[in-house]
């Protein structure tokens, strides 16, 4: 009988070592993203489900309006100009040697909070991991984006996965079934990513 529940208490932490691998780092991890549609906000809590860490929202000063057109005018006025929004979140870096970095595709470009976040911030020597949701139309120049603007980085390979499409009126759309197929394709990504991303 005790040999059977020491052996039932083994298994037990040695799956839950398996499935933790990130856990002796968890407080070294920040999940960081953008959401206007909540797709993204879906693959960050699934990162933070799998990996641990904190998982914050980037909120701007001045929140972007509503209407679809207005903010697509407003962004690509943005990405003209080259402003960058000011951000109401603010994060100590010091504490975080890995990075979740998500965002959508907005305009087949990096959205201009994601910029300021990137310029905003020193993340000089830390590993880089983007995530990424799309309207079907891919991530654009967005990773070579944050490539450019974290040079100083270790970025590695990112994910991206389709989402809703705010132009046609589908907002949310990783849920349900979708949901559980953009879940198995993430729990494989950082599996691939796993030795990469844990530091002895």
């Amino acid at each position: 009988m005790i040999i059977s529940r020491l052996l039932f208490i083994i298994f037990l932490v040695s799956g839950w070592c398996s499935a933790q691998g990130y856990e002796n780092k968890a407080d070294n991890i920040l999940i960081v993203y953008l959401s206007r549609t909540n797709n993204t906000k879906v693959v960050a809590e699934m990162i933070h489900e799998n990996v641990g860490g904190d998982l914050v929202a980037l909120e701007l000063k001045n929140p972007y309006p509503q209407n679809y057109k207005s903010i697509v005018e407003q962004v690509a006025e943005e990405n003209r100009t080259g402003f960058l929004p000011p951000l109401k979140t603010q994060i100590n870096m010091d504490k975080y040697d890995t990075v979740f970095l998500g965002f959508p595709t907005w305009g087949m470009q990096l959205p201009p909070p994601i910029k300021s976040f990137l310029t905003r911030h020193d993340l000089k020597d830390k590993t880089v991991i983007p995530f990424n949701t799309n309207a079907g139309y891919g991530i654009g120049s967005t990773f070579r984006t944050v490539e450019s603007l974290c040079s100083d980085c270790n970025i590695l390979e990112g994910f991206s996965v389709t989402g809703g499409i705010e132009r046609d009126g589908i907002y949310l759309a990783i849920k349900g079934n979708r949901k559980v197929e953009v879940k198995e394709l993430l729990v494989e990504w950082l599996e691939k990513l796993k030795p990469l991303t844990i530091k002895n």
